[in-house]
Parts: C-alpha cells; sequence; structure tokens
C-alpha cells in the first residue's frame, strides 16, 4: 500500500542510539526509515551524530549528546513535523520530551529495553525506583509502543498507560539459508548473535557443556576476559550483511540467553536462515517463538539447545517469512495517528 499525498506524514524519530551502533534498536529504527520513505512518507531522524558527544558509562559504544536541548528544538523547528517519535530515554529523548510537554506538542515513546532489569544488573537500585522513572518519561506520550503483548503486560502491570503493539520484521532477502560448509567447525555448531556483555546473559550459554561448537558473533567490554575465560569458544567479533547472514546461516541452533530483552530482532534472522532458537521463557522469546515447533524455551538453557536441534528448519524460515518490514512499519504509522496531528 503506498500512500497518497494526502496520507503522507513528516515524522522525526529522536533517538540515542543509532549508526554506527549496532543493536537491535538501531536495526528496527533503521528499517523503519527507509520503509517508511519507500512508503511516500519524508522522515528526519535526530541522533547523536550531530552533537558533541561522551561516552554512556559502561556503555561506550552508545554516545551520549551534550547540548540536546538546543539540538532538539532546532531541529524540529526546521523539519516541521506532523508527527514526533521519541525512541529512547537518553540526553536527546529527554530533551525532545521536555520541548513537545512545554509547547504542548502530542508525541509517541517506544519502549525497546527492560532498562530497569538492565540498570540492576549493574548497579544496586531497586526496580521500583527505576520503573517510576521510566513511567513518568513515557506516560507523557499519546502511546507507547512495544514489541510483544508480554512486554505490554510488564509495563501495564507497572502503571504505564496507552500501549500499542508494534511489531518487527526480518530481510530474507538477507537472511536465508546458505552454504553450511562457510563455518568449518565441529558440529553441532551454537551461534549466538549480540552484544558481549552481562545484560545479555552471555554466560548463561559459553560454560554449558554441549557437543560440537559455540559461535559468539559481535562485540562488547566482556570480549577479552570472556575469551581467556572460555578458550574453546570462538569469538567472531562483528559481522554484517551478507556476511553475518553466512555465519548465522551455518550454524544449526540460535542460543538467545538475554532476559532483559524486549523483542530480539537477531531471533527473527536466524529463523530466516533456519536456525531454530534455544532461549529461556522470557518476554522476547515467549512471543517471537513457536515452543516445540521454531524453538524451545526452557529455564535449563542446555536442554532448550539439544531440544532445539532436534526440530525442523524449514518451519523457522515459513515463520520468519511472516514477519516483514513493511507490515511492522505500517502498524508503526498507524500508531502515530493516534496522535493529534501537530
Amino acid at each position: 500500500m503506498t500512500p497518497t499525498a494526502d496520507s503522507s506524514i513528516r515524522l522525526v524519530i529522536v533517538t540515542d542510539a543509532w549508526k554506527p551502533q549496532v543493536n537491535g534498536v538501531v536495526t528496527t529504527l533503521g528499517k523503519t526509515c527507509d520503509t517508511a520513505e519507500n512508503l511516500g512518507h519524508q522522515v528526519h531522524v535526530i541522533n547523536p551524530s550531530e552533537c558533541k558527544t561522551i561516552p554512556c558509562p559502561t556503555y561506550p559504544e552508545l554516545r551520549l549528546a551534550l547540548g540536546a536541548g538546543k539540538h532538539v528544538k532546532k531541529q524540529i523547528a526546521e523539519f516541521q513535523p506532523t508527527h514526533i517519535h521519541i525512541a529512547t530515554e537518553g540526553p536527546l529523548g529527554q530533551a525532545a520530551r521536555r520541548y513537545c510537554v512545554k509547547n504542548k506538542l502530542a508525541f509517541t515513546t517506544s519502549y525497546h529495553t527492560q532498562f530497569p532489569e538492565y540498570i540492576r544488573e549493574r548497579f544496586p537500585i531497586p526496580l521500583s525506583l527505576s520503573y517510576s522513572f521510566f513511567r513518568r518519561f513515557h506516560n507523557k506520550a499519546t502511546c507507547t509502543m512495544v514489541g510483544t503483548p508480554h512486554q505490554q503486560k510488564i509495563l501495564e502491570d507497572r502503571g504505564f498507560k496507552n500501549i500499542a503493539l508494534w511489531t518487527r520484521g526480518v530481510d530474507t532477502d538477507i537472511f536465508k539459508p546458505k552454504n553450511k560448509d562457510y563455518l568449518n567447525y565441529p558440529r553441532p555448531i551454537w551461534v549466538y548473535v549480540g552484544r558481549v556483555a552481562v545484560e545479555k546473559n552471555i554466560e548463561a550459554f559459553l560454560p554449558l557443556d554441549l557437543p560440537g561448537t559455540k559461535v559468539v558473533i559481535g562485540d562488547g567490554p566482556a570480549t577479552d576476559e570472556l575469551r581467556k575465560k572460555y578458550p574453546d569458544v570462538k569469538f567472531a567479533g562483528y559481522k554484517f550483511g551478507e556476511q553475518l547472514a553466512s555465519y548465522i546461516a551455518s550454524g544449526d541452533v540460535f542460543i538467545f540467553p538475554s532476559l532483559t530483552d524486549t523483542f530480539g530482532v537477531v531471533m527473527l534472522e536466524a529463523m530466516a536462515c533456519g536456525l531454530p532458537v534455544a532461549a529461556f521463557p522470557v518476554t522476547g522469546p515467549r512471543d517471537v517463538v513457536r515452543n516445540g515447533t521454531t524453538g524451545i524455551l526452557n529455564q535449563d538453557l542446555k536442554t532448550a539447545a539439544l531440544e532445539a536441534l532436534k526440530l525442523d528448519p524449514q518451519n523457522c524460515i515459513n515463520q520468519a517469512l511472516e514477519y516483514t518490514w513493511e507490515q511492522a512499519t505500517l502498524q508503526f504509522i498507524n500508531n502515530l495517528t493516534l496522535a493529534k496531528t501537530i
């Protein structure tokens, strides 16, 4: 469906997470912007690239914008959007929220990461305190978009209002079955893709007594330590595009140990390559994985991995084909219409 000129929108997306960072938030926002423009909409992304920045503590890949208030005000005034979407809660997101509230402009937000749980992994801050901060941030929005029904319920139980679903997609032109001989390691090959850091719960996977080879694709602050601690694991570093897809497609089972992701786009990418998923029965996997068909969810990750090895890869491919970025973007745009036109 291509919108008419009358139905097209001018959208500002404000995000503290943007290219060249590599994570699910950046992938989602990048694909959404590209798809929205292909559908006839005009999109402008306010991101840290044009600001002076400092590295985020414990997450140096994320750059925090300085002078965010002036930058956001100037960008919005120049672009004159019909809709504003605030994707993150960092300095740019905070500045955009203040600007919208002050000027009585409607805006939407999205909740991409279970940050209260993420923060608790690193600092002894009570969940109730963190959730209070994020609840105040998002409850000024006309709607807050989340990836799954389970995440919606979690936030509603915490007092968040006006929650709307916004699913994700997968690029099946890139992520698809490929030559299994791309990686010449003993099988089965167990693949992890993501940031190598404590909040991803990766050490629930690395010490497991599994046959074959464990492959970690990605990088992060824990890489050097874990490389020494688990010398038999193959740490491949960051991979992108076709090379990333080739690495994933060479595997046999995709391991997703995270307890804090709200969706997990990489699970769809792995399924599209024909890999069943082994994960914990938590938010994200519970909505993405069809337990017993496209993956196994179990509190015992080793059991999940070994059982997932028995599943039919074609079922995984079939499910992934149901998730398109056009479908996800149309859902996102429909959610924007819940906000009053500025």
